[in-house]
């Protein structure tokens, strides 16, 4: 607790008993609460000492304590650990491509368009049309005769001259042949890792997307 003084007319320094101010803590830690059970019991009445049931209990009292902190401590560093962990696993994803369903097409870095198209029977003379913004057919690729099952699709973004004619997503369509699933290969550009721990987040030209989305890792 500290005082103040005042300064009168004449200057001189007069004590003010009402401005005392208190300084102690507004709360008590674990190291106070362990030294005011150790003080009781150090200077508890020699003549009518504190019964066993007693003393147990303040000794499980000083137990739970110690306890509880050390516990809350291990849970924190715990959470520090999985949330590095986490953080860790989430960036190894960062420049991989993942093939997700999706009748969108977006390049990679080398400008290559890819994607699968998926058949519950054998088709003959199916294609695969990919689209611009305005509606244009970019490129068609022939599929030919299919069995049943997963066909890959390719396209390097490039006329017959060698001349690049598409940098943005088309949109994907199969003709000739009515597909189980779409699907097309999308860089991971970034990754979301909540703080709540939720599953992270996969951030492609595609859009965003879970781990558990991925049907194949690249």
């Amino acid at each position: 607790m500290t005082t103040t003084t005042a300064t009168d007319s004449a200057g001189l320094s007069v004590y003010n008993p009402y401005a005392n101010v208190g300084t102690g803590k507004s709360e008590m830690g674990q190291a106070d609460f362990l030294r005011l059970l150790t003080a009781q019991m150090q200077t508890q009445d020699p003549f009518e000492p504190v019964d066993n049931a007693q003393m147990v209990a303040q000794m499980a009292t000083i137990t739970n304590s110690s306890g509880i902190a050390e516990m809350n401590q291990t849970l924190k560093n715990l959470a520090s650990q999985l949330t590095g962990s986490r953080l860790g696993d989430a960036a190894s994803w960062i420049g991989k491509s993942m093939l997700v369903q999706s009748n969108i097409a977006a390049p990679d870095a080398a400008g290559q368009y890819m994607g699968q198209v998926s058949f519950a029977d054998a088709t003959s003379g199916a294609s695969v049309d990919l689209i611009d913004g305005n509606g244009n057919v970019v490129k068609t690729i022939e599929l030919g005769d299919q069995p049943k099952g997963d066909i890959n699709f390719y396209w390097d973004g490039k006329d017959e001259a060698g001349n690049t004619i598409a940098t943005d997503a088309l949109k994907i369509k199969v003709n000739g042949a009515s597909p189980s699933r779409v699907a097309s290969w999308a860089t991971i550009a970034a990754v979301q890792s909540p703080a709540d721990g939720s599953s992270s987040k996969l951030i492609t030209a595609l859009g965003t997307y879970s781990p558990s989305d991925a049907i194949s890792l690249a």
